[in-house]
């Protein structure tokens, strides 16, 4: 597809039909995403791409439980109705097809190696510099909406699930110095999604 036209038409899914992702497609939408740009080349990344529905239901359950342990339990029906719907937001991966999992590590910057004596540490740098290692993620995340989308799929970014962290770093056998870094469900989606709207040119760019 031409990239603009992937652009414009790319929207988050959140409704699939039963049609599996063969592994192919995945692995090639990983791929694509490995070539992403990351902090000093670390290539700080995995992707772990999970199509067992019964460990998603497994994984969506911890989530939900994590949930409804965070937020208030007694609320009036507006409070209910936003509960309701993060859960929802946070927990309808378990009926896609095909959920990436991307797990992340620590980098070495170049400029550790003159801190060892100073007491500016890696994660003061790291903060000074934007969250270099959080930008690769996001590009690597990127990446895959838009292979996904060019592949014929739909997907959507997902960041509630990591409430429940621990729980599914286990289920996933994710270990030290990996971390869980953010998840994107992918499928053939059920309907047509419309793109959000967004704000015009104009009012998101400038020169000086």
């Amino acid at each position: 597809m031409e990239f603009t036209r992937l652009v414009h038409e790319r929207a988050s899914t959140r409704a699939f039909t039963s049609d599996p992702v063969p592994v192919a497609d995945l692995r090639e939408m990983a791929r694509l995403a490995g070539r992403c740009p990351s902090v000093n080349n670390s290539q700080p990344w995995k992707f772990i791409a999970i199509t067992d529905k019964a460990l998603l239901t497994a994984m969506a359950v911890a989530v939900r439980e994590r949930l409804e342990s965070l937020l208030p339990a007694k609320a009036d029906a507006e409070a209910k109705r936003i509960v309701h719907q993060v859960i929802g937001y946070s927990t309808f991966f378990d009926h896609a097809p095909a959920v990436f999992a991307i797990a992340t590590r620590p980098y070495e910057a170049v400029a550790d190696r003159v801190l060892l004596n100073s007491p500016v540490t890696h994660g003061d740098m790291n903060r000074l510099r934007g969250q270099p290692d959080v930008q690769s993620l996001g590009a690597a995340a990127m990446t895959i909406l838009l292979a996904a989308q060019d592949m014929g799929y739909g997907a959507c970014w997902l960041s509630g699930p990591l409430v429940a962290r621990d729980a599914l770093e286990a289920f996933l056998r994710i270990e030290a110095p990996w971390r869980l870094g953010t998840m994107i469900a992918v499928g053939k989606p059920a309907h047509v999604t419309a793109p959000s709207e967004r704000k015009p040119v104009q009012e998101i760019f400038e020169v000086r």
